[in-house]
């Protein structure tokens, strides 16, 4: 979470209700926000069968990378500092003794993974992921196999999107030994997964750094007196009081704290003995909680749903929509020698396509005048985009006709509201239903 820079004040804005669960007690993954490691949503078990005499014939994903250490080691050194001199001065408290061994510990390991790149459970994710893909669609890779069709792999182009699509398809090697000649090398498309950094993405990003009613509304959202207390526990745990009140920006620096508390899942599998980091043990359940609102609520802002009336955050996602469609009716059409499609990316541009496509938690934007909470609106991180996750769609066909049936983070998907299933509570749509729904026919 970037720490906010206060601009002019919102005006009232009504106090964010905190997550029920929000006590203390164990972390909850939601208060992970977008760092939150991922899990599958749904069991191999669970998947409707395809109807009568319908065999996979394609499938294409766009995954987000897998975990993986902080961008930079700023958190870090802010919060070591700190601990320094109060250390220095004799003002840690009997938990303060031991977090700044445990922060040192984690810099170094995230400095020798190199900062951004991806972890080892990040790797595992990625091969995780991957198997339970084949395991799906087995009739499907063999096929692939068999008739020599080919597995495009394209990615943003950045070290850790690359080092995702090399891991993922190394797996589905090592799993179908026939598919190795046919998997491509990991190509870079920019324009198409990294969209946001792209020339589409040029409004958007005018958005971003200079729309004022943005800045208001963040500025609203954190600058309450929840923030203040919520900052004030989180370094209370750390620092004895005289020395917390003399911390000039004691947000930032609460903020550091939950920012390393929400990384450190992410680099569980190069901690002592793979145990975990028990960042926990300086987070409360319940400050915990309310960072990781802030949190939500900058990317729900800056790459979610947004303001309501407006599509300023998403549109750009149009690209990757256009291209999941495209892939697809090639297929339809007899023109595509690929047996899959596999793409790999960043929240960036998963949340978006996730806001364009109206996919679950996704579908609501914050009314004029009503700021974003957890009680008001669905939107959460933690299940919007955690670290892993993926927009996958497997083609289906008999004869003539084509089925799509959507995954979003392995779990089975309805597309949007009006958009007919072939049946009532159906997965699977046809093809030219999804053209008409999404007006492309």
């Amino acid at each position: 979470m970037r720490r906010l820079i206060p601009v002019l004040a919102l005006g009232a804005l009504l106090l964010t209700a905190l997550p029920a669960h929000a006590a203390d007690g164990p972390a909850h993954r939601e208060s992970y926000g977008t760092k939150a490691p991922y899990a599958p949503g749904q069991t191999a078990r669970d998947y409707q069968r395809p109807p009568a005499g319908f065999v996979p014939v394609f499938t294409e994903n766009v995954s987000r990378h897998g975990s993986r250490a902080a961008s930079d080691s700023e958190d870090a050194d802010l919060v070591l500092a700190l601990w320094e001199q109060a250390r220095a001065e004799g003002r840690l408290t009997g938990d303060g003794e031991e977090f700044g061994p445990v922060v040192r510990a984690l810099r170094a390991a995230m400095e020798k993974t190199g900062y951004g790149n991806l972890s080892g459970r990040g790797r595992q994710e990625m091969a995780d992921t991957a198997v339970r893909l084949q395991r799906r669609l087995p009739s499907l890779f063999r096929r692939i196999a068999d008739d020599g069709e080919k597995i495009d792999v394209v990615s943003s182009g950045q070290g850790r999107a690359v080092d995702s699509g090399t891991v993922f398809t190394d797996t589905l090697a090592d799993v179908e030994p026939a598919l190795e000649p046919l998997i491509g090398p990991v190509r870079a498309d920019k324009d198409l997964l990294y969209f946001h950094k792209a020339a589409g993405g040029a409004a958007y990003r005018d958005y971003i750094e200079n729309d004022q009613r943005l800045k208001d509304t963040l500025h609203g959202i954190t600058d309450q007196p929840r923030t203040r207390k919520a900052a004030h526990s989180v370094l209370r745990r750390i620092f004895k009081e005289p020395f917390v009140a003399r911390i000039g920006d004691r947000t930032g620096a609460a903020q550091a704290v939950y920012n390393l508390y929400a990384i450190a899942p992410a680099m569980s599998e190069e901690s002592p003995d793979g145990k975990g980091w028990g960042l926990e043990r300086f987070v409360s359940r319940s400050d915990a909680a309310w960072f990781g609102y802030l949190s939500d609520a900058e990317d729900f802002y800056e790459k979610g749903p947004g303001f309501a009336g407006s599509d300023i955050t998403y549109k750009m996602a149009d690209v990757l929509l256009d291209d999941f469609f495209r892939q697809a009716e090639a297929k339809r059409a007899g023109t595509s020698d690929l047996g899959a499609e596999l793409r790999f990316s960043h929240a960036e541009e998963i949340i978006p396509l996730a806001a364009l496509m109206r996919l679950p938690g996704s579908t609501e934007a914050a009314e004029p005048g009503e700021a974003y909470t957890y009680a008001n609106n669905p939107w959460r991180g933690a299940d919007v985009s955690p670290l892993g996750a993926n927009i996958q769609w497997d083609v289906f066909a008999k004869g003539d006709r084509y089925l799509v049936r959507m995954l979003y983070n392995e779990k089975e998907t309805a597309f949007k509201a009006g958009c007919r299933p072939l049946a009532k509570g159906s997965a699977f749509y046809d093809l030219d239903e999804l053209e008409r729904c999404f007006g492309r026919s």
